[in-house]
């Protein structure tokens, strides 16, 4: 990976770890709603998952990294879960797709430590 795709993936690695805890967080409170709430809840969910999304294809065009489309199925994952009226099972998915993201996050950081970027 070239310095400046480190830079790259190690910011938007961040941005999108970030998003994925959000939307993680809100599949747990969307689970304690009463019935009557879960369809707004689900409409948030899947605005945030989207954005996240969004995030991860403008890394892939910017940054290629083969690791994205684990992550990009992951999300897609999520949403046909959130699409599904089954948004309690996302959480899952997203975990998985957060665990992919730090492990980007961590080579990229790591070949910015290594040449003395970080």
């Amino acid at each position: 990976m070239e310095i400046n795709d480190a830079i790259i993936t190690f910011s938007q690695s961040e941005k999108i770890k970030a998003g994925l805890i959000w939307a993680s967080q809100a599949v747990e409170v969307y689970k304690t709603l009463p019935e009557a709430d879960k369809p707004g809840a689900e409409k948030i969910i899947a605005a945030i998952v989207n954005m996240i999304g969004s995030e991860i294809l403008i890394c892939r065009k910017s940054a290629p990294n083969e690791l994205w489309t684990a992550v990009e199925k992951s999300i897609d994952t999520a949403m046909l879960m959130i699409n599904s009226n089954m948004a309690h099972e996302a959480g899952y998915h997203l975990t998985q797709a957060l665990t992919q993201v730090t492990t980007i996050g961590q080579r990229s950081m790591s070949i910015l430590k290594d040449n003395g970027l970080l």
